[in-house]
């Protein structure tokens, strides 16, 4: 019995021992402060007076180049959603426009664009309308939390990165609505233009402090229903009202349906994209806030999902048939919806918003081909249209004042389509726009590049 009792006293004083040096083990391995690690001390001495927030900052900037990278895959969206909604004959022509887009977008951002958007760039030539930034590097580019604090916790290059993967979204969506029939210089000499001038400064109106973000009730449009998605939308109004529609799309005023070249590629892009969307809206938190990413998260799929099942349902009563382009779209236009208020109303509110936008997709896309307005992706009314609806419902749903929302997104609408409009006139005048009807027979992959996206 005491041979029991000596042998449960040994091993109860052995296991609280264990325990004890396990707990103190697991102190100093999380707090590196307490194992003396010099490369974590020093990291915190470089944060200086901001080190006091050293982990939530960590936290952000990596959540925020996730999210850049998420944005980066939706260009592959883009692309593929792209090609499987266009003939084969003219894959790799819009292959190689969403490499120079994403290519030239980023450049020209560095270049220009990120200061120019934020803050509204520094050579103005009309105070908080028409300014223009230095290139990436002379500005502010502070590496601590000091940079932005909670609101925007990220270093200046992070914050650079998430705002360079948005830049080219508004011409990839120009690139969709003019498939097929587009010379490839004149294109690539506009899109330029446009993602490196016209993109950054219409932004700044909103994100860099300029009128739009100094009226009185103050536009709201979180991740860019308007200042991205309604920008590019309208800017491909323009060039597609220049360009005019493919050959033989309407006949004899009947509407002619020219079949994609793959609905399964086309499903994997608007899949693709959905899944980048999480981070276009979710990094637009701006840093690793529980609160708001968990909400933005929450709205972006359930607008999403019910863009779907309405464009599904408005569809299938409006054509008959249950139509899976439709389908997409509908996905694509709630997701657009959502953007402007996906962190300022609730799950129900996004359902409702999603769900407006999949019925508003469905009338547009009819509603152009009716006035034969050619767009081979529906591009216009995904962004355009829908950007606008987005917008418009954080002012009945997100607690935006409803007239200055609609100041603001029908502000930048014109300002898209007006810019385009005016420099795509200018390249059809000096260059010539379009392929002749021989080349778009051909395909735009053997007339303009001499190879083709398939060997067999």
């Amino acid at each position: 019995m005491k041979i029991k009792n000596i042998f449960l006293t040994l091993l109860f004083s052995g296991l609280t021992i264990f325990c004890f040096s396990a707990n103190l083990g697991a102190e100093v391995l999380l707090d590196p402060l307490a194992s003396g690690d010099e490369d974590y001390i020093a990291l915190l001495e470089e944060q200086g007076e901001s080190a006091y927030a050293f982990d939530f900052f960590t936290t952000s900037m990596l959540w925020t180049v996730i999210a850049a990278a998420l944005v980066f895959l939706m260009h592959l969206g883009f692309a593929t959603l792209e090609c499987g909604l266009t003939q084969s004959k003219n894959t790799v022509n819009i292959l190689f426009k969403n490499t120079f887009i994403i290519s030239m977008g980023i450049f020209t951002y560095a270049l220009l664009g990120f200061n120019t958007h934020y803050p509204c760039g520094e050579w103005s030539l009309i105070e908080n309308w028409l300014s223009f930034g230095s290139p990436l590097g002379a500005g502010n580019v502070d590496d601590t939390f000091a940079y932005g604090g909670v609101g925007l916790a990220m270093t200046g290059y992070g914050d650079f990165i998430f705002q360079a993967m948005f830049a080219a979204t508004g011409a990839t969506i120009v690139s969709g609505a003019v498939a097929e029939r587009v010379k490839l210089l004149p294109f690539m000499i506009f899109v330029t233009l446009l993602v490196g001038v016209a993109y950054p400064v219409i932004g700044s109106w909103h994100w860099g402090g300029g009128w739009l973000g100094n009226l009185t009730d103050g536009f709201y449009d979180f991740a860019g229903s308007s200042v991205v998605h309604a920008f590019g939308g309208f800017a491909a109004l323009a060039c597609v009202m220049i360009l005019g529609p493919r050959s033989g799309k309407y006949v004899d005023g009947k509407i002619k349906p020219i079949p994609g070249s793959s609905l399964p590629l086309a499903t994997i892009g608007v899949f693709l994209l959905f899944l980048g969307w999480f981070g276009f809206n979710g990094g637009s938190v701006l840093s690793a806030n529980p609160g708001p990413l968990g909400l933005v998260f929450t709205t972006t799929a359930l607008a999403g999902v019910a863009g779907s099942l309405a464009a599904i349902i408005t569809s299938w009563v409006w054509l008959k048939k249950p139509d899976l382009s439709m389908a997409l779209n509908g996905i694509l236009a709630g997701l657009v919806g959502i953007t402007a208020g996906a962190d300022s109303m609730g799950p129900w509110d996004a359902v409702i918003v999603g769900a407006i936008a999949g019925i508003i997709v469905v009338a547009s896309i009819i509603f152009f081909d009716s006035i034969k307005i050619d767009d081979p992706v529906g591009a216009i009314s995904v962004h355009g249209v829908c950007g606008i609806w987005g917008t418009l419902a954080v002012g009945i749903f997100g607690g935006a004042n409803l007239f200055t929302q609609f100041i603001g997104t029908i502000s930048v609408s014109l300002a898209a389509f007006i810019f385009a409009y005016i420099v795509f006139s200018i390249i059809k005048a000096t260059m010539g726009v379009r392929v002749s009807p021989e080349e778009e027979a051909e395909g735009l992959d053997l007339a303009e590049h001499g190879q083709t996206a398939y060997t067999s």
